[in-house]
C-alpha cells in the first residue's frame, strides 16, 4: 500500500454517547481523540490480538469504504461534499441494535433488515465515488476477487469494494475473525455488556469522515456531521 492518506465515510456514534464508549473501550482506540484506552475488565487475556484488526479502523459502520483521492480531488473538497450530504433531508434510518456474529466476527448489527439503511449506503458509495482514485491491480487483488461472487466482483470493479448496495450489510466490529469454538462465549459476553446500555434502538443519524495518514496508521475522526431529518 502506498504511503499516502486515505479516507472512509463511516457512521460513528456521537464521541460523548455510551455506544461510542462501549465499541471504543472494546478495541482499545479512541478514533474521536486518536488516543489508546484501556480494555474493560473481563477480557480474555488474548484480547489485544483478538481486536487488532478493527482497532487500526476505530469503532464505526462502513458507508463508504476506505478510498484514495483521485487526481485533482482536495480533502477540503472531500470535507464540503459530506457537510452538504448531512444536510440535505432523508429519513433517518432506525434500527434494533444487537450483537452477533457476522462473516466469522462479532459486531453490533441491526436485528432486522432496514430500507432507510440500505438506502444512506448506497448513497453513500454512489455520491462520494467521484472522490475515489481507480482501483489499481495490487488493490483488487487484496480483495481477493477468487472468494468473491460474480455481482461483487462486478461491484468491485465498478464502485471499489465489493459489498454494496444489495451486498451491504451495516455493521459496528467488535474483533476480528474467530474460530467456531470461540465465537460463542464471547459473542454471550458482548451480549452482558451490550445490554447494560439499555439501547433498544439505534438512529444511524450521524455521518464521520475518517482520515489514516498512511498504511502504518490508524484511521482518526477527522470531522462530523448529524443527518437532516425529513
Amino acid at each position: 500500500m502506498a504511503n499516502h492518506p486515505r479516507y472512509a465515510i463511516y457512521h460513528a456514534p456521537s464521541p460523548d454517547s455510551a455506544l461510542h464508549r462501549f465499541g471504543s473501550t472494546l478495541l482499545g482506540y479512541d478514533a474521536a481523540s486518536g488516543d489508546d484506552i484501556p480494555f474493560p475488565n473481563g477480557v480474555t487475556p488474548d484480547w489485544r490480538e483478538v481486536t487488532e484488526d478493527p482497532r487500526k479502523y476505530g469503532f464505526h459502520a462502513t458507508l463508504k469504504a476506505p478510498i484514495t483521492l483521485a487526481e485533482g480531488k482536495r480533502e477540503g473538497d472531500l470535507i464540503e461534499a459530506c457537510a452538504a450530504f448531512a444536510g440535505r433531508a432523508r429519513r433517518i434510518p432506525v434500527i434494533e441494535p444487537v450483537v452477533d456474529a457476522i462473516s466469522g466476527f462479532i459486531a453490533v448489527i441491526p436485528a432486522r433488515r432496514s430500507d432507510d439503511l440500505q438506502q444512506l449506503a448506497a448513497d453513500c458509495v454512489t455520491e462520494f465515488d467521484a472522490f475515489r482514485a481507480p482501483l489499481t491491480p495490487d488493490d483488487r487483488v487484496r480483495r481477493k476477487p477468487e472468494r468473491l461472487s460474480a455481482r461483487q466482483c462486478e461491484y468491485l470493479d465498478r464502485w471499489g469494494y465489493p459489498y454494496v448496495m444489495e451486498e451491504f450489510r451495516f455493521h459496528m466490529t467488535l474483533t476480528g475473525r474467530l474460530g467456531d469454538d470461540r465465537r460463542g462465549p464471547i459473542v454471550a459476553w458482548l451480549r452482558e455488556r451490550f445490554a447494560t446500555l439499555g439501547l433498544t434502538t439505534l438512529a444511524i443519524d450521524r455521518l464521520a469522515l475518517f482520515r489514516q495518514d498512511d498504511a502504518t496508521s490508524r484511521f482518526r475522526i477527522i470531522a462530523s456531521w448529524p443527518l437532516r431529518g425529513g
